[in-house]
């Protein structure tokens, strides 16, 4: 058995490695949206990943953006995940992951100057995204310049940009009727009363944006 092929536990026992899940999406959008962050994050100290999903886009933006402390965050169905690829990376600059539900009332304290979130706003209802504004806007209340970037699809003026976006919009609804492509200016309206302006809307393939807002004029 291969030194690399299992662990020990607290417990004393020998384990295999959690399996990293794996999702090629992350693959292929990672370097757009890390050109994107190098330019926005780049007087940022510590970020806070909301919805980190897998933990790819973790450990490849917290290895890209050395000067950063990245903090995942997920639902705890997906930490095991998260941990695997954390673990993985070995890299100095990621802790582990913290338990965040953004309808729970409080959420961890984290010490950030930037949150981030990818593929994330469409999944959530309406009322998570309420919240997820909210919870970013508490979270940025004491960081000078904070920054919020959100990755993923949106519809400007309640129309969509693309074809496919209008079908993945109808594949989600059927899924899950509360989810769905999220209007831009509803966001922003939600980041403007959180003191967040919109400083960057920046196109990306496969007819996603990354919209960053920082705190401040």
């Amino acid at each position: 058995m291969g030194a690399a092929s299992w662990f020990v536990l607290h417990d004393g026992h020998m384990h295999s490695p959690p399996t990293r899940p794996h999702a090629p999406a992350c693959d292929r959008n990672r370097e757009p949206i890390l050109g994107v962050l190098r330019d926005h994050f780049a007087d940022r100290r510590c970020v806070l990943e909301i919805a980190s999903g897998t933990g790819q886009h973790a450990v490849h933006f917290a290895a890209a953006l050395p000067w950063l402390g990245w903090q995942t965050s997920d639902l705890a169905d997906n930490l095991p995940g998260i941990r695997a690829w954390l673990a993985e990376a070995g890299l100095p600059n990621t802790p582990p992951p913290l338990v965040l539900d953004v309808l729970q009332p409080a959420w961890p304290v984290v010490a950030a100057d930037a949150v981030f979130t990818a593929n994330s706003l469409h999944i959530m209802g309406m009322d998570a995204v309420e919240a997820f504004f909210r919870g970013v806007g508490r979270v940025l209340a004491s960081a000078p310049g904070g920054v919020l970037v959100a990755y993923g699809p949106f519809n400007y003026d309640g129309r969509w940009t693309s074809d496919s976006n209008r079908d993945f919009d109808a594949w989600l609804k059927a899924r899950d009727p509360r989810s769905g492509i999220r209007d831009l200016e509803h966001c922003n309206v939600l980041a403007m009363a959180e003191g967040l302006r919109l400083a960057a809307d920046v196109a990306m393939p496969a007819n996603n944006r990354c919209l960053v807002w920082r705190r401040g004029s």
